[in-house]
């Protein structure tokens, strides 16, 4: 059985509430005054969601080996002996999103530690170099799509449908596709989309929205997997 996928547009603007924002703008203010205690509080915050780009972003071969926890540890270390960055940054950029690109080059960085820890072959250094480029999110979303089956046949039709599924994502255009991995696999907000990728929020939205029919369309080209994951 896959994983339920929810591809619906809503309207509207961002989910968050006014008290949720009141309370991290004030735990904002006290890190850019160097409160190193509000950072801890302000980094909970954001923990799952930090932690589930970590497990949405993380490769398939260190799944088992580290714990996406180990990983936000180790960002949480680097945000404090950073924290004179925000205080330089955070008139143009919110906190979840410094917390999470200084997460993701700690994710970056594990991969590559745990990679030079291993016999490298030709077909090894391909997959290194798809895993941390540009085929990175293609990947992503597809391993997010498809559970691992659990008989040989099983197996032998989800790498079909990996392969197939994998053409069609990397056709699609590569910030339409972050969007997509944003928002739905990572649960960002519009405006949060708009602030990672540089846009505006009328261009993140409506980028969103074609993408999601982009996806739709994809996921309906390969056998099996729209009755399995879009809901209608």
């Amino acid at each position: 059985m896959g994983r339920s996928l929810d591809l619906s547009v809503q309207s509207g603007g961002d989910s968050e509430s006014r008290t949720q924002r009141t309370i991290e703008q004030g735990l904002t203010d006290r890190v850019c005054g160097g409160d190193e205690h509000a950072l801890a509080d302000l980094f909970a915050v954001h923990r799952p969601r930090l932690r589930k780009m970590v497990a949405f972003r993380m490769d398939n071969q260190l799944r088992g080996r580290v714990d996406p926890s180990d990983v936000l540890q180790e960002a949480f270390i680097s945000l404090a002996s950073r924290i004179d960055e925000f205080q330089e940054k955070n008139k143009t950029m919110s906190f979840f999103v410094w917390a999470r690109l200084i997460t993701t080059e700690r994710l970056l960085k594990t991969h590559r530690r745990h990679i030079t820890t291993q016999k490298r072959d030709a077909r090894r250094e391909l997959s290194i170099d798809r895993q941390l480029g540009s085929d990175a999110t293609s990947m992503s979303i597809a391993a997010a799509l498809l559970q691992p089956g659990t008989s040989v046949g099983g197996r032998e039709i989800r790498n079909e449908q990996r392969e197939a599924l994998m053409k069609l994502l990397d056709e699609m255009d590569a910030t339409d596709r972050e969007v997509v991995a944003l928002r739905v696999f990572e649960g960002l907000t519009n405006g949060e989309v708009a602030e990672v990728l540089g846009l505006t929020k009328q261009t993140a939205s409506r980028k969103f929205i074609g993408a999601v029919q982009q996806l739709r369309t994809a996921m309906e080209c390969v056998p099996g997997l729209s009755e399995q994951f879009l809901n209608e």
